[in-house]
């Protein structure tokens, strides 16, 4: 086809926020399970008294309207749809009708017996037959194989509303062929809410999965768009209003929010003329071993880019930081033979609680047994908000009642491997229900629980869920996390409450990681490029805060 407008994903500049990857224009965004948006919609039909039928209709006009922003030239395209049976399938036939009364060329493959079609759907697809003789009804396998393929080879672009948030089993075999001609045509791909196949609330594949080049959501972003693998399968997000009233999702009980600018924007700390170096407090760092000395700068540095005042750094006497930095005062303390923190340290590191606002340790710590010990009683001991990483976590390891114990709030900073030694399960278990294994470490235990990978998830002792846009593959690499550390760390020593200082250190950290990715590429950045633009991304996020 020549092109003559301009090409179908470019964002129109109010959605293009650059270098956050899932542009999100509510300020507090919440982010439904397959219930939770179902009893959303339930609640508008039977309490605003909306009918269904408009919310669908809502949809249509939403998507379209998105459509038309992405790509102003729609009327001259060829547009597939392939509709399955449920309420999904119904969107995209009403999204067909509106886009062949605008003058597209529209043809659609329903994947389904048309008795099968119930209420809103049924009514879209009795609308639109009407209009169009490009609607066609996939009785068979062989049929389907001698349909779809060259609809698809017609198409300019493909819309996928062949299920929706509801899927909970694997798609069949005849569908899942459907899948895979959809996902080999080499053809732009939108899907309609959720790709075909990805289920809504973890982000699992059943089976086979549509690879959106872009999804359009209705109402409220979803689990699964921000959890892995549907990260990897949706695209470019945008979210739709199907025309919910405001209040009735402010009341939803749905606790699991996206962090987003506004979200934490308003926990930066602000900068008064007057302040000085004490006003932004004192963060006492615990890390280092022989081997894993790195660990300590990457953590003071990570600190000292987000915002403290001092950082006092604790190390096994023998081993300093091989880039200690300027700016940080150091503590040398008693050492095992094996170059770790040793117990003849604790009664120092108890004195020296005193008079600092937080505490981070574990980055670098080895797994030595005398060493554990001393993590063990230090981290009930503390007296101030402390994050514990690396180490820190492996010393709670059957051990995680020792949390129940401390006086003060404790953020952990786990990845998925440690998160499973934690609890004594498996790693596939933690990365299986990444959400449901976090929240509910985090309220039996009265911690906060930060658990790293894709889409990081924040869990607060209250059942709250916030779940990470920003980060890249670039950042998975060693001493990422020991950077991460650093920054919590720091705004504890600031005084942001636990919760929001994760969130606000996870989200930086994941925006600094996607400005070095956009300055020097994923496959060659490191933790140093990610702590040089962490000041950048503060500037950026400081930008983006609610106004006061």
């Amino acid at each position: 086809m020549n092109w003559s407008c301009p090409p179908l994903l470019t964002a129109p500049a109010d959605l293009n926020f650059k270098p956050i990857r899932d542009p999100i224009e509510h300020l507090k965004m919440k982010m439904a399970t397959a219930q939770e948006m179902k009893a959303l919609d339930e609640r508008a039909i039977t309490e605003s008294g909306i009918p269904s039928i408009l919310l669908m209709e809502g949809a249509a006009v939403g998507i379209v309207d998105r459509l038309l922003r992405f790509y102003p030239c729609l009327s001259k395209l060829h547009i597939a749809f392939l509709c399955g049976k449920g309420n999904n399938g119904g969107d995209g036939l009403a999204v067909a009708r509106h886009l062949l009364r605008r003058g597209a060329d529209v043809e659609v493959v329903l994947l389904s017996q048309i008795e099968n079609l119930r209420g809103d759907s049924k009514i879209n697809w009795g609308i639109l037959s009407k209009l169009s003789s490009k609607v066609h009804v996939v009785a068979s396998a062989s049929g389907a194989s001698s349909l779809i393929p060259p609809m698809l080879e017609r198409a300019d672009l493909l819309i996928d509303a062949i299920f929706g948030t509801g899927l909970s089993h694997p798609v069949d075999a005849d569908v899942a062929q459907a899948i895979e001609w959809i996902n080999r045509s080499g053809k732009p791909v939108v899907s309609i809410d959720i790709p075909s196949g990805i289920c809504a609330d973890t982000g699992k594949v059943f089976g086979a999965a549509v690879r959106a080049d872009r999804t359009l959501t209705l109402a409220l972003p979803k689990r699964g768009h921000f959890l892995p693998p549907g990260l990897e399968y949706r695209g470019e997000l945008s979210v739709v209003d199907i025309g919910i009233p405001p209040d009735l999702v402010s009341q939803a009980s749905i606790q699991t929010e996206l962090i987003t600018p506004e979200r934490i924007g308003s926990h930066l700390p602000s900068r008064p003329r007057n302040a000085h170096k004490g006003t932004y407090g004192h963060l006492l760092i615990i890390a280092g071993s022989r081997g894993k000395a790195g660990a300590a700068t990457l953590a003071s540095l990570g600190a000292l880019r987000s915002g403290v005042g001092l950082v006092t750094l604790a190390h096994p006497r023998g081993v300093p930081p091989p880039q200690e930095p300027a700016e940080a005062m150091t503590m040398p303390l008693p050492e095992t033979s094996e170059g770790s923190l040793a117990e003849a340290g604790e009664k120092m590191l108890l004195e020296v609680f005193q008079g600092k606002e937080a505490v981070a340790l574990g980055p670098g710590l080895s797994q030595n047994p005398e060493t554990r010990e001393l993590l063990r009683r230090l981290i009930v001991s503390s007296p101030v908000p402390t994050v514990i990483d690396a180490d820190g976590i492996n010393a709670l390891a059957g051990k995680p009642d020792l949390l129940k114990r401390g006086r003060a709030p404790r953020i952990l900073t786990p990845h998925p491997g440690e998160m499973a030694r934690l609890m004594g399960t498996s790693i596939q278990a933690v990365v299986e229900d990444r959400l449901g294994v976090a929240s509910s470490f985090a309220v039996e235990y009265g911690v906060v629980i930060v658990l790293k990978g894709a889409g990081t998830v924040v869990a607060g002792p209250d059942g709250t869920l916030l779940v990470n846009p920003t980060g890249n593959p670039g950042m998975a690499k060693g001493g990422s996390g020991d950077v991460l550390t650093g920054m919590v760390g720091a705004h504890l020593a600031q005084g942001v409450p636990p919760l929001e200082a994760a969130a606000l250190a996870v989200y930086v950290h994941g925006l600094s990681g996607d400005l070095a990715a956009e300055a020097i590429g994923e496959i060659g950045m490191s933790p140093s490029d990610l702590v040089d633009r962490i000041p950048s991304a503060y500037q950026l996020l400081r930008k983006r805060e609610p106004p006061a």
